[in-house]
């Protein structure tokens, strides 16, 4: 059974706390339906918590790539904060961690989006 619970951090951060397991389904159906409304609601800085997810498929996955790609598409971005046993081994397994910043609290995650963007300065 998965639960998503949203909450806000302010100035403009969405927090997503999953948990349980995303698989195959209605589960997946209801991140990809959580996006959307974000999105409609031009919320486009978003984290992902998976520090209760218990287990994540090859259509988890896709559905967080999914996510990560209509963000970057909308002018946002995600990030996916605390993977844990075998959903940051499936993560980075997959080679997710790749393409979407991966932190270790939701904490960093949220302060990354705050900070100033890096740039690469000649010395």
């Amino acid at each position: 059974m998965l639960t998503i619970q949203k909450k806000q951090i302010e100035p403009d951060v969405t927090i997503l706390e999953i948990s349980g397991r995303l698989a195959i389904g209605r589960d997946c159906q209801e991140v990809e339906w959580q996006m959307e409304d974000l999105l409609k609601n031009q919320k486009t800085k978003v984290v992902f918590d998976l520090t209760d997810l218990q287990y994540i498929d090859s259509t988890g996955i896709g559905i967080i790539v999914m996510c990560h790609g209509k963000l970057k598409k909308s002018g946002g971005d995600l990030r996916v904060a605390c993977p844990q046993g075998v959903v940051d081994d499936t993560i980075k397994l997959t080679r997710v961690n790749q393409i979407i910043q991966l932190f270790p609290t939701c904490t960093a995650a949220t302060a990354s989006f705050l900070a100033p963007p890096q740039t690469d300065l000649p010395s």
